[in-house]
C-alpha cells in the first residue's frame, strides 16, 4: 500500500477541497446542482475500504512534504530539521540553509515554513481519517469491519502524534488541532499549552498501542506502522518529557517482544538492502516509481555525495564529528564499522559508490585529488533503487530504527539509576558496528558517552533525531545543557551567533502569523 503513496495521494486532496468548500458556503444544494460522477467528493469519497486505505496512504504521503515534492522533501524540511545541529555544516558554494547555518533566519525562511506545513498537512489528513473511517460501510465484500476500522483509525492517529512530536521539537506556541474545520471560525487556531499537546501525543500513541496489529503479513503492507512502532515512539514521548520509568517500560515491550534486531551489518541500513527490515520501526517510503506520473524518488544521494563521485555535495560532517567517529575504535585500534558506514574519508578502508553507477565504488585515494572537502557523509549514497533516467534513487529514510531504541532505553535506565543494565544496552550497539565494549562508568560518565558520542555516532544525519536530542537535553531538569555552549565546546561554526532562548526554536512562519489573528509568534522573534 505505502509503495502507491504518490499515485493515490491526490484522492484524499479532493475529498478536503470539498469538506471545506462545503464548511464555508452554508448553502444547500438544489436540484440543479448534481454530482458529477467523475470526481471524487466528501460525499462520495468515504464509502469503501479502498477509499479509507487511500485516505492512510495520503496521511503517510506527508511525510515526503506537504506538496508531495522530492525537492521540498530534502531541500526544505530534511534541511530545516538537521543544518542547524552540531553534526554538519554546510557547502558555502550552495545556497540551500545558509541562514539557518549562521543562524540569521528570520520568520521567513522557507526551510522551517514547509516543516510547519508538511507537519499540519499530516495532521489534517489524519484528521479526515479519524472523522470519516466510522462511516465507511460495514459490507463485507467492500467495506470495514469494526476491528479495522480501529486498525485504521489507531494508524491515523499514531501519524498525527507523529507529526506533533516533530512539531515539538522544532516550534513553540502550536496549536492543537484534532478536527477538520467546521466553521469559519475554526480556520484560526490558538496556541495549545505544550502540556496539552503531550498529553494529546501520549493519547493517541497509547491508541495505537491498543489498537494497532503487531505486524503486517503482506508484502505490499511492509512499512506500515506496528503496534510496536507506537509503543516505541511511546517511550521516545516520555524520554522527551524525562518521565523515565514510564519511557523504560514502553521500550522495554519493544525490546522483549522478539520482533527486532540489529542487523549483521551497520551500512544495511542505508543502502537499500533491508528496507523495512528488522531493524527498522519507521521509515519514509521511496519507491522510485515513475508510472502514471508519479515520482517516487529521493535525491538524498546526490545532495549528500562528493562532486568527485558525481554528487552535489550540499554538506558535510562537521568537524566535531569527524573527530568524535573517529575515537570509535575497534579493539585491534581499527575504525570501527559505523565509522566507515558514516563518512568518506582520508583512511585506506574508505570506499563510497558513484552515485549514478550501480556497483561502482571508489576508494577514498582514487579520488582525493578531486575533491573540495576532506569528509563526506556516506550514509544513503548508494544507487540502489535507480530509476530509469539514472537520477535518484528509492531508497527509505529511516525515522526510527531499533538501535535508537536500544540507546533511548538505555539513558532512560541510566537516569532510573541502572547503569549497569543501560551499558550493556549501550554496548550491544557499539558490538553490532565491533566497536571496542565500554568498561565500568559513572551515571555521569554514560549520560555523556550517550549524549555525545553513542547518539551521534550511530544516528548521524538521520532526519530529526540530533536537532530533537539537543533541544530537549538543553530544556530539560536533568543536567541541561544549554545549545550554545554544546555548540561552542564543539567548535562549531557561527556558534557566537546563536543566542540562547531565540535560536532553540524556529519562529511560527510569517506565513501563519500573517494568515491567523489568533497566532502568537515565539519569544524573542
Amino acid at each position: 500500500m505505502i509503495q502507491s503513496i504518490a499515485m493515490n495521494k491526490n484522492i484524499i486532496y479532493g475529498a478536503a477541497l470539498s469538506i471545506l468548500v462545503a464548511a464555508g458556503t452554508g448553502c444547500s444544494k438544489d436540484f440543479l446542482e448534481q454530482e458529477n460522477q467523475n470526481e471524487l467528493s466528501g460525499a462520495s469519497f468515504w464509502k469503501t475500504k479502498e477509499q479509507a486505505l487511500q485516505a492512510i496512504t495520503a496521511t503517510y504521503a506527508a511525510l515526503q512534504a506537504a506538496d508531495g515534492s522530492k525537492w521540498t522533501w530534502f531541500e526544505e524540511t530534511y534541511v530545516a530539521s538537521e543544518y542547524k545541529t552540531d553534526e554538519m555544516i554546510n557547502n558555502k558554494a550552495e545556497g540551500y540553509g545558509k541562514r539557518l547555518q549562521t543562524f540569521t533566519y528570520s520568520t521567513d525562511e522557507s526551510s522551517f515554513t514547509n516543516l510547519w506545513h508538511m507537519c499540519f498537512a499530516g495532521i489534517n489528513r489524519a484528521n479526515q481519517c479519524i472523522e470519516n473511517i466510522p462511516n465507511v460501510s460495514s459490507n463485507a465484500q467492500t467495506g470495514l469491519s469494526d476491528e479495522e476500522k480501529a486498525s485504521l483509525i489507531a494508524e491515523a492517529k499514531f501519524l498525527r502524534a507523529h507529526f506533533y512530536l516533530l512539531l515539538q521539537s522544532y516550534f513553540t506556541n502550536i496549536p492543537l488541532i484534532t478536527a477538520t474545520v467546521k466553521n469559519n471560525a475554526e480556520y484560526y487556531p490558538a496556541p495549545a499549552t505544550e502540556a496539552d499537546i503531550w498529553a494529546q501525543i501520549e493519547a493517541d500513541l497509547k491508541d495505537g498501542v491498543a489498537h494497532l496489529p503487531e505486524e503486517y503479513l503482506s508484502p505490499e503492507e511492509l512499512g506500515r506502522v506496528t503496534r510496536y512502532t507506537a509503543q516505541a515512539y511511546l517511550g521516545k514521548t516520555y524520554l522527551f518529557q524525562e518521565k523515565f520509568t514510564e519511557a523504560s517500560a514502553a521500550f522495554q515491550e519493544v525490546i522483549s517482544s522478539g520482533k527486532y534486531h540489529l542487523l549483521p551489518k551497520y551500512e544495511d541500513n542505508f543502502n537499500g538492502l533491508s528496507e523495512n527490515g528488522p531493524e527498522s520501526l519507521f521509515e519514509i517510503q521511496f519507491s522510485a516509481d515513475r508510472t502514471n506520473d508519479n515520482d517516487e524518488r529521493t535525491p538524498m544521494a546526490w545532495e549528500v555525495s562528493s562532486y568527485a563521485l558525481n554528487g552535489w555535495e550540499l554538506f558535510y560532517p562537521s568537524d566535531w564529528l569527524a573527530t568524535e567517529l573517529k575515537t570509535d575504535k575497534r579493539t585491534d585500534g581499527g575504525y570501527s564499522d559505523r565509522v566507515y558506514g558514516t563518512m568518506f574519508f582520508d583512511d585506506p578502508l574508505s570506499v563510497a559508490p558513484v552515485v549514478d553507477q550501480p556497483d561502482v565504488y571508489r576508494t577514498y585515494a582514487e579520488v582525493k585529488d578531486d575533491l573540495n572537502h576532506p569528509v563526506f557523509f556516506k550514509k544513503y549514497t548508494t544507487p540502489t533503487d535507480l530509476a530509469d533516467n539514472h537520477n535518484y534513487t528509492g531508497i527509505n529514510i529511516n525515522l526510527m530504527r531499533y538501535a535508537d531504541v536500544l540507546l533511548m532505553q538505555a539513558e532512560s535506565l541510566n537516569e532510573s539509576g541502572l547503569t549497569e543494565d543501560a551499558l550493556a544496552l549501550v554496548n550491544e550497539v557499539r558490538e553490532r558496528s565491533k566497536a571496542a565494549p565500554l568498561g565500568q562508568m559513572s551515571k555521569d560518565a554514560l549520560r555523556l558517552q550517550i549524549r555525545h558520542h553513542e547518539r551521534p555516532c550511530e544516528l548521524a544525519m538521520e532526519y530529526s533525531i540530533r536537532w530533537s536530542d539537543l533541544y530537549r537535553w538543553s530544556r530539560g531538569k536533568v543536567a541541561p545543557e544549554k545549545i550554545k555552549a554544546v555548540m561552542t565546546g564543539h567548535q562549531q561554526e557561527f556558534a557566537n551567533n546563536f543566542i540562547d532562548g531565540k535560536h532553540d526554536i524556529y519562529p511560527v512562519p510569517l506565513s501563519e502569523i500573517s494568515k491567523n489573528p489568533n497566532s502568537r509568534q515565539a519569544q524573542n522573534w
